[in-house]
Formats: structure tokens, C-alpha cells, sequence
């Protein structure tokens, strides 16, 4: 089975490597005051084996800009985000470059996501804004079928390659965040022509009854999970930043990696990390599943870098 790695989180690796504080837009404003840490992030990933860099795109969308000091930016803080991602890929010879279009209203609040006809053509602004600037888009961290579909069609505007990537409850896996069955994904992926399925931004211990729910499928699968204690209630509610979360102590790159091991036996094809993963859970990643061509983990590695005994 032919493995694709992706790269790791990279909001939280700009929160740690800037210092500054976190806010409600933490992950735009970082990219608007250290776009250079923003490509050496990237160029970090490729480095420790990723072959895709996907773009800080996840958190531009106009709802989370409307009120701020940022809310002229959003075509300046794309050019930004896809151009660092870029620059990262020339440097290193070889990747693709994903676009990433993350959920509206914030992320784990499917109940607040807009309806279908509503959220169709937002999604579609972020992806034409990608056109013929990235090599495939993610829809990441979608929460329930009425999100899977405005995306996937969304996402249609950037005229590449999409791929559905859904968060799932961190106690029942078969479940996504709306408590919709995560099976009923499969039908809407096919309709909407996604071409790969993926499980991102939960719990591991949620992730084989999620693939299990998946497959089997015509379509390749893939898991980045995230490495936080859980998704606190705290987070969901608005204006909410990620100061509220915390890291786990117990998946450093080594027992991230004994995880994706795991999901590769269990058919997963696409595999890297999401928040709270780093350049040097990738290059454990390689080293495990792509034996004889992993390079070694980077200096900069996250927080939780080191696996407790």
C-alpha cells in the first residue's frame, strides 16, 4: 500500500516557536506578523519526510475576520499562506501543496454551521482563491453531513483534487461531532467527488472505530489526529481561543507513531498529524513506516516531544 505523509499542526507550532498570546485569531495573526516562521515550518515538515505542506489557510474565512483589524486582509492573508507553502516545496524539490478550508463558525460547532444553500458559496470563495496555486484542497475538520456536503462542493472551485477530512466524537469514534453516523460520510463523499476519505483533528483512541466506519471504501483513507487532552466544552463557545485546551503528556512522536502503525494496518494509506504535532513526529512517522528513507527528528521539536517511560 502506498503511503502519503502528511506534515503536522501548524497553528500551535507558530504559537510555541512566537511566543505571543493566543487569540481568538491566533493562527492568522501569527501568520500576518511571522510569515517567515510560517515557510521555515513548512520547509521543517518536508525535511522530516512530509510530502504534502498544507497551506495556513484553515482559519480564513470572513466570519472570523468580520470585527477586527483583520478584516480587510482575507485576499492579502491567502497570498500569504499560499505563498509560504510554496516557497517551502521550491526549496525542498518535491511535495504538493494542499489547500486547507477549515469549518465555519469555528471549529467541533456543527450546530452552528450554516445551511447548505448558506455555506455552499463561502466555501467557494476560499477555493477559488486557490485556483491553480495548490495541488489538492482538504475540507478538514468537518463535523456533520450538511458540512461534508457544502465543502466538498465548495471546494470544487479550486478545480483540483478534494479530500474530506472529519472529526469524530473522542469517545465513539463511529460518530461524528454532530452524533451523525460517520458510515453516512461515504455516501455524501461519493456523490460530491472526494477523493480520499480522512479522519482528522480527534482523539487517537477514537480513530480505529472511526476507519472501521469508513471501510471498506473504493476511496483511499487516511488519519491526522490531535495530540489534546480532549476538546474541552469550554473551546465550543464563541470567541473562545486555545488557551483552553491542553496538550497531552503522553504523545510525544514515539507513541504518536505506535498509533499510526496501528492505522496503517488498518488500511490507512495517508497519515501525519494535526494539532499538537510536530516536525518531529514526522520524521518519526517516516522513520517507522518508511524504513531506510526517514530523516532524523528536527531540534525544534513541540512540547510534548519526549515520551514519558
Amino acid at each position: 500500500m502506498e503511503l502519503t505523509l502528511l506534515d503536522g499542526g501548524m497553528g500551535q507550532e507558530l504559537l510555541r516557536r512566537s511566543g505571543d498570546r493566543p487569540t481568538h485569531q491566533w493562527s492568522v495573526r501569527l501568520m500576518r506578523d511571522h510569515p517567515d516562521l510560517l515557510a521555515q515550518i513548512h520547509a521543517e515538515f518536508f525535511a522530516a519526510g512530509a510530502d504534502i505542506a498544507t497551506a495556513n489557510t484553515y482559519a480564513l474565512q470572513r466570519d472570523r475576520l468580520d470585527g477586527t483589524d483583520l478584516e480587510g486582509a482575507f485576499e492579502a492573508l491567502y497570498d500569504i499562506a499560499l505563498h509560504a507553502a510554496a516557497q517551502a516545496r521550491a526549496a525542498h524539490g518535491s511535495g504538493r501543496v494542499a489547500g486547507a478550508l477549515g469549518p465555519l463558525h469555528g471549529s467541533y460547532r456543527p450546530e452552528h454551521h450554516p445551511d447548505l444553500d448558506t455555506a455552499r458559496p463561502l466555501y467557494a470563495e476560499g477555493a477559488r482563491r486557490m485556483q491553480g496555486r495548490v495541488d489538492l484542497v482538504i475540507c478538514e475538520t468537518v463535523a456533520s453531513l450538511t458540512h461534508a456536503r457544502a465543502a466538498l462542493q465548495g471546494a470544487q472551485a479550486a478545480g483540483v483534487p478534494v479530500w474530506l477530512a472529519v472529526t469524530v466524537d473522542d469517545t465513539s469514534g463511529a460518530r461524528l461531532r454532530s452524533g451523525e453516523a460517520v458510515a453516512d460520510v461515504i455516501a455524501v463523499a461519493r456523490d460530491e467527488g472526494a477523493a480520499a476519505l480522512l479522519v482528522n483533528c480527534s482523539a487517537v483512541e477514537a480513530i480505529p472505530a472511526a476507519l472501521d466506519a469508513l471501510g471498506p471504501s473504493p476511496l483511499p483513507r487516511g488519519v491526522y489526529a490531535n495530540a489534546f487532552t480532549s476538546i474541552a466544552t469550554a473551546f465550543k463557545a464563541a470567541k473562545a481561543d486555545v488557551s483552553v485546551l491542553q496538550a497531552r503528556g503522553d504523545l510525544g512522536p514515539a507513541r504518536y507513531a505506535d498509533h499510526a502503525q496501528r492505522w496503517h494496518a488498518q488500511g490507512a494509506s495517508i497519515i501525519g498529524g494535526c494539532c499538537e504535532t510536530g516536525p518531529a513526529h514526522i520524521a518519526e512517522l517516516a522513520r517507522r513506516l518508511r524504513p531506510g528513507t526517514a530523516r532524523k527528528p528536527l531540534a525544534n521539536a513541540p512540547r510534548n516531544q519526549t515520551d514519558p517511560v
